[in-house]
């Protein structure tokens, strides 16, 4: 039995990478977003502060996607 195009494109690494990765964005960035929103109207710190914690979460956001891949990598090769 021949395999669909669906089943191909789901079992493709690349695929899965990519799917992995904007799950990943979308509940990070999310949550990214809210932090900022209190940050920048309930709080008494300066608007810089905001920009700055986004500029630090950037930054975070790919360390901790490069060290969940790796994991995630040494586990399949299990």
């Amino acid at each position: 039995m021949e395999r669909s195009w669906f089943n191909r494109l789901t079992q493709n690494p690349l695929f899965k990478s990519f799917l992995f990765f904007s799950i990943f964005r979308a509940f990070y960035g999310a949550g990214i977003l809210i932090v900022t929103w209190f940050l920048a109207t309930e709080t008494e710190n300066p608007w810089w502060v905001s920009v700055l914690f986004l500029l630090a979460s950037m930054i975070f956001s790919r360390l901790l996607f490069r060290f969940i891949k790796r994991i995630r990598s040494e586990s399949e090769s299990n």
